[in-house]
């Protein structure tokens, strides 16, 4: 895998860490915003949520708009390192993972059981029911080499997509202002093309001269107002000094904030919500984007966040608490974007800065580790699955676990085969070039990608009732590991009646209803080939 990096003028500033002190400067600019209240955590509030608009003008703007406009992306940040092996039970190893981790394990008898190697916490059950419809991927043993462990940087590295040696100002979406739209704080676009819900202040969205596009303000009925008169503020009338300068920078960062307070506020008052949220700040954060969403927003890139995954104490109850969330609000997310006929437009993905160490500490907690899963949802997955190998407790760093895929695969990936951006722009706005992982069943079709879904190697499963038994008919393109597992509705499994290989060709499996042990009901049948499954809802009555 070639890696060539991108040094043009105006894109990726990078430098490498001396002392360990590069990256902690102090930047004036955001200081002096501070202190006026203008750009902090909280901003203009839509239904009592702070807002930041990202409008993020640039060759990746022009690549959304030539790409497949329809589709969207939503990053779910689970802020603080989530503990990847208690949210993915590893049971093929659970004696190891018992052992290492005795007072905060998951019990075998509560992990929930997707496939026969792939266990959930079980505060995540909800997501079964996904799972079962197709609409999630599981990809294993995140991260990138030489791990820092530290927040700040390991988050930087995520947002920035530098190596770890290397300290980069500029956020992956935001390196392209100055180059192609230098007059985008005077004519920024109609819509915002990203929007971040909580967490301002993250590189994601920097340029390379600290010009952060999460704008925010603390003032919301000023904010309205200023919309619905169209008064904006003068950035030539000022002083020819710094603080001219910086009044200059403070009235246009507030026009293009009043600018799509408008854009914004027509496209909640035209949505609805029709899922029932967690009352957290989770719960919120979805909710509102579905709204927007259903409200006929433009906007294509969101990030929302999550917080208190930092467990290095007493982390059994309040890991729960975040899994429950995080599972309840996903699967909310997806029915009420269902309900309003655009699930089929959205990925939705969970990022963490770093995973946990693979033993627990002396305060009933893990402590920072390396790498860690990554979970994607959404109907342009094209079916479930596991991506990257299981996690080697008998093989760690000083309990780190080793990581298998490089996040920056995974953005790759997203940005080629989702968004559909141009190949040759992605390898530029991630600085090097990565590999695509064409296993996710992600797709771009007709638009600036020619890839389709290799149809060669469709299972085309058939599962129906005949004489008392549960007939199931698939095609195998090759020899595989098959095995069968039936759930309820809810997404609990009820058993695993097989599981062995199977030969290459048509195959038909019967298994008699009696030693099941169905009551009447809707079930789902699945069919598990090599780690994929594919599902079939069918309805027994007695």
């Amino acid at each position: 895998m070639g890696h060539q990096k991108n040094t043009s003028s105006g894109n990726r500033k990078g430098a490498k860490l001396a002392d360990g002190l590069a990256h902690d400067q102090d930047h004036s600019r955001r200081g002096f915003l501070r202190n006026l209240g203008i750009l902090g955590t909280s901003g203009f509030l839509l239904n009592k949520l702070p807002i930041g608009s990202l409008s993020l003008s640039s060759p990746l703007t022009a690549a959304l708009a030539d790409g497949n406009e329809d589709r969207v992306l939503v990053l779910i940040r689970l802020k603080g390192g989530n503990d990847g092996l208690n949210t993915i039970i590893p049971v093929h190893d659970f004696g190891t993972y018992q052992a290492q981790r005795p007072d905060i394990y998951v019990p075998r008898n509560e992990a929930v059981d997707l496939t026969s190697t792939l266990s959930l916490h079980p505060q995540l059950q909800p997501l079964s029911t996904l799972w079962n419809d197709g609409q999630m991927r599981v990809i294993q043993n995140v991260g990138y080499p030489d791990q820092n462990l530290s927040h700040f940087r390991s988050s930087d590295i995520w947002a920035t997509t530098s190596d770890a040696e290397e300290t980069v100002s500029s956020g992956v979406l935001g390196r392209y202002i100055n180059d192609l739209y230098p007059d985008f704080l005077s004519t920024p676009p109609e819509t915002p093309p990203a929007i971040q819900i909580g967490g301002v202040g993250n590189l994601l969205f920097n340029n390379a001269d600290d010009f952060n596009y999460a704008i925010s303000t603390e003032n919301p009925t000023q904010l309205y107002e200023i919309a619905r008169t169209g008064q904006l503020y003068d950035v030539n009338d000022v002083p020819e000094c710094t603080y001219g300068e910086q009044l200059g920078y403070i009235r246009a960062v507030a026009n293009t904030t009043f600018r799509y307070a408008g854009v914004l506020s027509e496209a909640f008052d035209a949505g609805v919500n029709s899922a029932e949220y967690e009352n957290d700040r989770l719960g919120d954060q979805l909710a509102l984007i579905a709204r927007l969403l259903r409200g006929r927003l433009g906007t294509r890139l969101f990030v929302v966040e999550l917080e208190g995954f930092d467990t290095h104490a007493d982390q059994v109850n309040g890991h729960a608490y975040l899994m429950n969330s995080l599972s309840k609000n996903i699967t909310a997310f997806y029915n009420d974007l269902a309900d309003g006929g655009i699930d089929e437009r959205v990925l939705g993905m969970t990022f963490s800065e770093f995973g946990r160490r693979s033993y627990q500490n002396g305060s009933q907690g893990t402590d920072h580790g390396a790498a860690a899963p990554l979970m994607l949802f959404g109907k342009g997955l094209n079916g479930n699955g596991t991506t990257g190998g299981l996690a080697d407790l008998q093989n760690t760093n000083n309990g780190n676990l080793n990581y298998q895929v490089d996040f920056r695969s995974v953005y790759a990936t997203v940005l080629s085969n989702w968004l559909c951006i141009d190949s040759d722009l992605v390898d530029s706005v991630m600085g090097q070039r990565f590999e695509r992982m064409e296993d996710l069943g992600l797709y771009c079709q007709g638009v600036t990608s020619t890839r389709t879904p290799d149809r060669s190697a469709s299972i085309n499963m058939n599962a129906y009732l005949s004489g008392g038994d549960v007939v199931i008919d698939y095609n195998l393109p090759a020899a595989a590991n098959v095995g069968i597992h039936f759930f309820d509705v809810s997404g609990r499994k009820i058993s695993s009646p097989f599981q062995g290989r199977r030969s290459a060709g048509l195959q038909t499996q019967r298994l008699a209803m009696s030693s099941i042990g169905w009551a009447s009901g809707i079930y789902v049948v699945s069919l598990e080939v090599n780690g994929r499954m594919y599902s079939q809802k069918l309805g027994f009555f007695k």
